[in-house]
């Protein structure tokens, strides 16, 4: 199964049509593949709150967007997300690599996992953490259920799910 293809097929079939992306190591794959597809208008964004602020519009102009990027950015989304994106009730998948965990070759990508699933708790966002590649399995179920709901929500993928840190 490739993953990159999976995800992006799961985002056409919930009629995904807006996708913005902030660069990743891990997510390289997925941005390539939503970058290629027809279906999807693809915008990189600069910061993943400049990003959600593309999704806002998109949204208000009867797109449906999703966001994928790191969660060492969680921390400057907060104030988007709260005053824009859920104070407007906003659906707004949010494709989020984890970084931080065991084996992490980078220490400063630790701090912001210890933080990441207790700002999105406190912040009431369903979040769903993606550890193997089978689990990929719900993404459909998940975006039809931030629609159906007009709730942002997280996707974590962590480096096991993208295959680890090339240690394995």
């Amino acid at each position: 199964m490739n993953i990159d293809k999976k995800i992006t097929e799961d985002l056409v079939a919930n009629d995904i049509s807006f996708v913005t992306t902030v660069p990743c190591k891990q997510l390289a794959g997925v941005i390539a593949e939503i970058d290629a597809h027809d279906s999807i208008f693809h915008i990189p964004s600069n910061k993943e709150d400049e990003g959600m602020g593309l999704c806002a519009g998109a949204w208000m102009g009867r797109k449906r967007p999703a966001i994928i990027m790191q969660n060492t950015a969680i921390g400057v989304t907060i104030n988007t997300l709260a005053t824009l994106i859920q104070y407007y009730r906003m659906p707004l998948p949010m494709l989020i690599s984890y970084r931080g965990e065991l084996r992490e070759p980078i220490a400063c990508q630790v701090e912001m996992a210890v933080h990441t699933k207790a700002l999105l708790a406190q912040m009431h966002i369903p979040t769903y953490h993606f550890h193997h590649q089978e689990d990929v399995a719900e993404l459909d179920a998940i975006l039809k259920y931030t629609f159906m709901c007009n709730k942002p929500v997280a996707i974590l993928t962590d480096a096991n799910f993208w295959g680890g840190y090339g240690d394995q």
